[in-house]
């Protein structure tokens, strides 16, 4: 029986660009066969851990250098077909309450509904999802059981295993988000979906 191909996924909600590598995952999936697993990580642990900076903090002083970054992500969005994604009005959004949902909803066994209701309201229909009543009102809206997943994200099992995600994905290489992992080898960046889709052909031939 043929083993499916894992590609580890290091994600936080608070990265438009894990938002954008979200939407074409599926295709790659169905094309390759392979499996991507969302592994939870907080963006702010990784840059403190690797003294890394977000690109509006790193790159604010070079001259066209953020305006050229938003050039190639609307290039990015036109070659997929994404029409959906909004600026978020309140970025950067502290993720760490929706964080320790999407690792609440993964150890109760179905974690796509909740993560696909989290990035709606961040990236579709933008809110500031680091206030719990907005929170709260997000995920009934899209038909959670908001008062269940609010207390999970208190569980001390949960917050521990956001903690242990982080640093694992530090230890491995990971100093921004999203970081994808291909067995050993790591991948960096939306744009580097194109190669691990090769890779995993390639490793199938």
């Amino acid at each position: 029986m043929a083993t499916t191909t894992r590609v580890d996924f290091i994600f936080d909600f608070g990265s438009p660009n894990a938002y954008l590598a979200h939407q074409i995952i599926p295709g790659i999936e169905k094309r390759t066969g392979a499996k991507f697993e969302y592994i939870p990580a907080l963006l702010g642990g990784i840059f403190k851990a690797t003294n890394n900076q977000s690109p509006m903090v790193a790159f604010g002083g070079v001259k066209g250098k953020l305006a050229y970054e938003q050039k190639e992500t609307e290039r990015f969005m036109r070659r997929h077909g994404i029409t959906k994604f909004r600026p978020n009005p309140f970025f950067p959004v502290n993720t760490l309450q929706i964080m320790r949902g999407l690792v609440a909803a993964q150890l109760d066994g179905d974690s796509l509904p909740y993560l696909n209701a989290v990035l709606h309201h961040m990236w579709e229909e933008p809110r500031k999802m680091d206030d719990p009543e907005v929170i709260r009102a997000a995920l009934s809206e899209s038909g959670l059981d908001a008062e269940r997943i609010m207390a999970r994200m208190q569980d001390p099992d949960v917050k521990a295993r956001l903690i242990e995600n982080t640093e694992s994905a530090v230890s491995r290489g990971a100093f921004g988000i999203p970081t994808f992992f291909l067995g050993s080898e790591m991948f960096f960046g939306k744009d580097r979906l194109r190669d691990i889709e090769e890779a995993i052909m390639a490793g199938a031939s």
